[in-house]
């Protein structure tokens, strides 16, 4: 597939007034920022707690997501949820969300293969994202994998070197600007967003396609575990 060098964005299609993340996905699900939209089944949304400890940033949906309209309610996100029981993170208090919200793919046949979104599907979806975080409070960032890296940190981080290491959130962001002032009221004041951790690992769907999953998993599940400590402490 070749790859897309321009898209409008996200921005237009998101209501300077809301107030919540229900109004957000409501208006998502109208969303035309790039060509994604066109072959996707629809806008996937994040889900969860909206006063989540842990917020999950993953890729994008997959095929089921796409069907279903939620993220991680496939494969990877089943071996998400296993992982995240092992590590000791409270599945209460998550929300879970990905940096693209369509799901780009190809047809082969009558299966629709998973394709890697492109650097101007990240930065187009990217709006929606950082709606979300002004409207969470999390103690804890979790990256899945390069493109949710990408997305949140900027195209030279390397999940690779740094997963598994605590650095400080919003100020290891890309752009922290974006990060660090929060809707308090519907009248529109702003305040400083409390300061908080993120943490890179791999992306679950990277455990189902190791030639070794058990000490993919293991990998996944000691990083998980890094952040279900620092909540602790």
């Amino acid at each position: 597939m070749a790859e897309q060098t321009d898209a409008p964005g996200a921005q237009q299609f998101i209501p300077p007034q809301a107030g919540t993340l229900a109004e957000l996905r409501t208006a998502a699900a109208g969303c035309r920022g790039c060509e994604l939209h066109r072959d996707a089944t629809q806008t996937v949304f994040g889900r969860g707690d909206e006063r989540a400890r842990v917020v999950f940033v993953g890729e994008q949906p997959g095929d089921l997501e796409d069907q279903k309209g939620l993220p991680f309610v496939g494969p990877a996100g089943r071996l998400l949820r296993r992982a995240v029981d092992d590590a000791g993170l409270d599945p209460a208090h998550l929300y879970i969300t990905n940096a693209v919200k369509h799901f780009r793919h190809e047809v082969r046949g009558r299966r629709r293969i998973h394709q890697t979104p492109d650097r101007v599907h990240i930065v187009a979806c990217r709006p929606w994202l950082v709606a979300e975080f002004a409207r969470l409070r999390p103690e804890l960032v979790v990256v899945l994998g390069a493109t949710a890296a990408k997305a949140l940190l900027g195209p030279a981080f390397r999940v690779t070197r740094q997963r598994g290491e605590l650095l400080p959130w919003p100020a290891a962001a890309e752009h922290p600007a974006d990060f660090t002032r929060v809707p308090v009221d519907a009248a529109g004041t702003v305040a400083a967003a409390p300061a908080a951790r993120l943490l890179a690992t791999i992306h679950p769907s990277a455990v189902l396609r190791a030639d070794n999953q058990d000490v993919a998993y293991r990998g996944l599940v000691d990083d998980l575990t890094v952040a279900a400590r620092a909540l602790a402490g």
